[in-house]
């Protein structure tokens, strides 16, 4: 970012740390990493659930992910066999080449494993370092904090998964059993979507719950889901998100929003701009 006075920081910062994390993580050569970024956002435009498209436009999507899938898969299989053929030190070949107890992991569970770790390894970070970043300019005094203060990363980041979370809502659930639920009985069987993001602004739970407060300690938040669910790569976006966000405010030199609101991802399940342009008096060593 040297020598620029105005920066994106989602294609110039917010993009390529976590890409370039899972990527080295998986085993995925460098040169692949875009091209599996355009087939993640493929993906992901087609599990979304948003109200205002036609029927027939989110089974299109649907059909258009679903193939897009595949087309990961294929890639994916190529990629486990040249890991099976010359393993290294990364996950993926760790996956091949480990007879535990049960036995080694079956080919299609490696295929989809590495998949989703993919695909949810760095979407859902790109929009948790952005959403940040665009809620401290949008505080510049929680900024100027961390700046002068940067352990209070730990809980501004906890913060900011319950202010202004990545993951929206969370589709594809289904009632066990009956539920009531305010007077309204929720049949077993029944498919659910859960809003993460208005759990997470309850005010029988949260105190305030509107207001950004990285000083927030009582702050079980819904970020990450919850259960059985729970997001198994939450240590990896919170340590990502925290050096992230002590980095930009550390070494940018007067950050400030060129416009805002800024455009988002038209997606109702994942929140976070497309692009941030912040301009800047520069970079510090």
């Amino acid at each position: 970012m040297k020598g620029k006075s105005s920066i994106d920081i989602v294609e110039d910062f917010a993009y390529p740390i976590p890409v370039t994390m899972i990527s080295e993580l998986l085993g995925v050569p460098p040169e692949d990493q875009a091209r599996l970024h355009a087939l993640s956002e493929a993906i992901i435009e087609g599990i979304d659930l948003d109200p205002q498209k036609s029927q027939e436009e989110r089974k299109r999507r649907q059909e258009q992910s679903g193939q897009t899938f595949k087309d990961l898969e294929q890639y994916m299989e190529a990629l486990i066999e040249r890991h099976r053929k010359h393993p290294g030190s990364d996950l993926l070949s760790g996956l091949i080449t480990d007879y535990g107890p049960d036995g080694p992991m079956a080919q299609s569970d490696i295929v989809s494993t590495a998949s989703l770790l993919l695909i949810a390894g760095h979407e859902t970070t790109v929009n948790l370092i952005t959403n940040g970043m665009l809620t401290l300019l949008r505080h510049p005094d929680a900024l100027e904090r961390l700046r002068r203060q940067p352990n209070l990363v730990i809980r501004l980041v906890e913060e900011l998964l319950r202010y202004e979370p990545p993951v929206q809502i969370l589709p594809n659930r289904v009632a066990l059993a009956d539920i009531t639920i305010a007077g309204t009985i929720i049949q077993k069987g029944s498919p659910v979507i859960l809003l993460l993001a208005s759990g997470n602004r309850d005010p029988a739970r949260f105190h305030d719950p509107d207001k950004f407060d990285p000083d927030r300690r009582d702050n079980m938040h819904l970020g990450f889901g919850s259960g059985i669910h729970y997001c198994y790569g939450a240590p990896l976006a919170r340590l990502e998100t925290q050096i992230a966000l002590t980095e930009l405010v550390r070494r940018l030199e007067n950050p400030r929003l060129a416009y805002d609101p800024p455009p988002y991802r038209q997606s109702a399940t994942l929140r976070g701009p497309r692009h941030l342009t912040v301009e800047i008096d520069g970079v510090r060593d």
